[in-house]
């Protein structure tokens, strides 16, 4: 029987890697790449220099490039159904050829594989094809949520109070809750967002020699971090970032 197993690494800092995962890493015989595309090889090599630091026995490195997805669909459910079922064709075609009857496989996911990450459910879908066997391990990672917290020394909740985590699709149409944790947003959702006395934490490539932090009031901060937002992106040619919305 295959093994695979879905690793989280962490935000971008290899010190993020957990015992549990090094242990995983140990015994795996193929890694598996999808490749975001020469813009984003910053991304790949941060993985690659994760094996090259854990992985002490020889290992194989399978890459693939990731399908093209539509950004600006009329419905944007089913333009990500869509994409899954390409990236799942790939994910199944890596694992039944890459793979052989009693090897360990591995896909390293950024951050945690349960946090607005897509390789849990493709794979299930793999599974589900019925094509390859394999047994399944999930193993937990340091998401960006988390380092974010930790490198602006706040805690996401108030006393007994709770913490909404939501896209910047989403905070597009409006504030949800007083602590508000947004990932995934592509257009700096936060300008949307009018009420006042609202403070911001956020941060870039957080945990990486690139981190950028910044916080205080939105109204203030909202229009630096815009700039520095797209100049990081220019730079870089991606960027990685999360921030906490908190009404005083």
């Amino acid at each position: 029987m295959r093994k695979l197993s879905i690793i989280g690494i962490g935000a971008g800092n290899p010190d993020h890697i957990t015992i549990q995962a090094i242990k995983a890493l140990g015994s795996v015989d193929v890694i598996f790449l999808i490749g975001k595309g020469n813009d984003k090889e910053d991304l790949a090599q941060l993985r690659k220099d994760i094996c090259a630091r854990y992985i002490t026995k020889p290992y194989r490195i399978v890459e693939a490039q990731d399908p093209e997805r539509d950004r600006a669909p009329a419905n944007y459910e089913a333009a990500v159904t869509d994409w899954h079922v390409l990236r799942a064709a790939i994910y199944e075609r890596m694992i039944r050829e890459e793979l052989s009857d009693g090897q360990h496989g591995a896909f390293l996911v950024w951050g945690d594989p349960s946090l607005y990450d897509s390789t849990l459910r493709i794979v299930d879908q793999v599974a589900a094809m019925k094509t390859v066997m394999f047994e399944l391990d999930v193993i937990p990672g340091i998401t960006s949520v988390q380092a974010l917290a930790a490198r602006h020394k706040i805690a996401l909740n108030r006393i007994g109070g709770p913490i909404h985590i939501t896209t910047g699709r989403l905070l597009a149409k409006g504030m949800p809750a007083d602590d508000v944790v947004v990932m995934l947003d592509g257009d700096c959702a936060f300008k949307n967002v009018k009420d006042a006395g609202v403070d911001i934490y956020w941060g870039a490539y957080v945990g990486t020699a690139d981190e950028i932090l910044i916080s205080g009031t939105l109204r203030e901060r909202g229009p630096e971090i815009e700039k520095i937002r797209s100049d990081a992106r220019a730079r870089h040619g991606w960027i990685m970032d999360t921030y906490l919305l908190r009404t005083n």
